[in-house]
């Protein structure tokens, strides 16, 4: 397969596609939202974070036993999903669980994953 297969060899403007697309476009900021929200879960520590909270609710302690990592470093980690809405947290007593902020949240990691595992 050579690489100049992938490459447009033309030069026709298909403009009823061009417009529509222009007049759906959404704006600047809520591109900008939404490409920091994929950065954020671009992170491979993260992403086992939502992979353990998609399986219960959680503790930073349990969350650090089942990764290996310390409780420092996995609070680090929450604190940044917290703030993007990632993940919420509830206290009980001394105890704070965390756990994905909603179904949007949920469904958007499980299809991801459902993603990968069928191109694999």
């Amino acid at each position: 397969m050579s690489r100049n297969e992938f490459i447009c060899d033309c030069n026709i403007i298909h403009q009823d596609i061009v417009n529509d697309t222009l007049n759906n476009m959404i704006d600047e900021n809520l591109l900008n939202k939404l490409a920091e929200f994929f950065k954020i879960l671009g992170d491979t520590t993260r992403t086992k974070i939502l992979f353990a909270l998609d399986q219960n609710e959680m503790c930073v302690c349990d969350i650090a036993n089942v990764l290996n990592m310390s409780k420092s470093s996995i609070s680090h980690q929450l604190g940044t999903l917290r703030r993007s809405g990632i993940v919420k947290c509830r206290k009980q007593g001394k105890e704070v669980y965390y756990m994905l902020d909603d179904d949007h949240v949920k469904q958007l990691f499980e299809v991801g994953m459902e993603h990968i595992e069928h191109k694999v």
